[in-house]
């Protein structure tokens, strides 16, 4: 289960972030989450509540905040809505594209005391 690989990268990034602004709690983080990111958000919220456990950020709430993929495409050079991997391009029908966002997992806010 990687989400909870994920989930301590996540603790260490708020820790640092605690060490940077002089908070000592976090109480709820919300997670920017892509389609492509190939994280399951069920995993996540689970991996998150063990990991947290003893830390600056036991008992917070993960809100997971869905993010649309976008790609471009380069045989027509549009920008394109995919839903995932292996979609064709809604213009030309093309498979030939490069992701530019939706691929990614990224801390949008936290809520901190």
């Amino acid at each position: 289960m990687h989400e909870l690989a994920l989930c301590e990268g996540l603790l260490r990034a708020l820790e640092a972030e605690a060490g940077r602004n002089h908070f000592r709690r976090v109480t709820t983080v919300w997670l920017e989450i892509g389609p492509l990111a190939n994280v399951e958000p069920e995993a996540l919220r689970f991996g998150f509540e063990a990991a947290s456990q003893g830390t600056l950020a036991e008992g917070a709430r993960l809100e997971v905040v869905p993010v649309a993929a976008k790609a471009w495409c380069l045989p027509c050079g549009g920008e394109i809505a995919i839903d995932g991997y292996g979609a064709a391009c809604p213009v030309c029908g093309s498979y030939q594209w490069q992701v530019l966002v939706g691929d990614a997992l990224r801390i949008q806010q936290i809520e901190v005391v």
